[in-house]
């Protein structure tokens, strides 16, 4: 398993003290930035904000609320890119935001294996949703490579990939076909934001 995601759906975290920093890494802490992203919709609105801090020293918490959401669950991702383009469609779906790139990997694996896989975004009748999560899937310096990265909000819930084995393709074989694994059938991005140092 390539790493662990613990979700609260509240603002605590509910790790208690267990994940807090202790002394002799409060240092290295401090070396990693705190980031932060201004969440968009295709039309320019200021739907939310993302926050991705140090947890401990091999870990993040990453908490997110947002409103004027559509109601019900969405699938959430750190993607590779730091660039929300509305204007930039996906050639297959005709989703905006493609210029943010794939999901966030550190690695070659695909979904659920993705390192910016977070546990999916619940949001409320009134449009509002908060989750808090820790992940040992990244650290945030390493959101930092030469092209940055971005938070991508998507229509549909992200199933992890979780499909059981009768589950048929539609050349018949079993198991998650190519758009399952590459998203986890979250549909099309609906909202973005670049994360930026703090």
């Amino acid at each position: 398993m390539p790493g662990k995601v613990h979700l609260a759906l509240a603002v605590t975290l509910g790790l208690g003290t267990a994940g807090l920093a202790t002394t002799g890494t409060a240092d290295r802490l401090q070396e990693q930035p705190a980031v932060e992203a201004v969440i968009k919709s295709a039309e320019g609105k200021n739907v939310g904000l993302l926050r991705a801090e140090p947890l401990n020293s091999t870990a993040s918490k990453v908490t997110v609320s947002v409103s004027g959401i559509p109601a019900g669950y969405h699938g959430i991702h750190i993607h590779a890119k730091g660039v929300c383009d509305p204007g930039s469609t996906d050639p297959s779906t005709g989703s905006p935001f493609f210029s943010a790139g794939g999901h966030f990997s550190l690695g070659p694996g695909s979904h659920p294996e993705h390192a910016g896989d977070l546990p999916a975004l619940l949001v409320s009748e009134d449009g509002k949703g908060v989750a808090s999560a820790a992940t040992d899937r990244f650290r945030v310096k390493q959101l930092f490579d030469s092209d940055g990265s971005a938070v991508v909000i998507h229509a549909e819930p992200d199933n992890q990939a979780h499909i059981p084995d009768r589950y048929r393709q539609a050349d018949g074989k079993a198991g998650p076909d190519a758009d399952t694994l590459k998203t986890g059938d979250s549909g099309g991005r609906i909202a973005c934001g670049v994360l930026e140092q703090r």
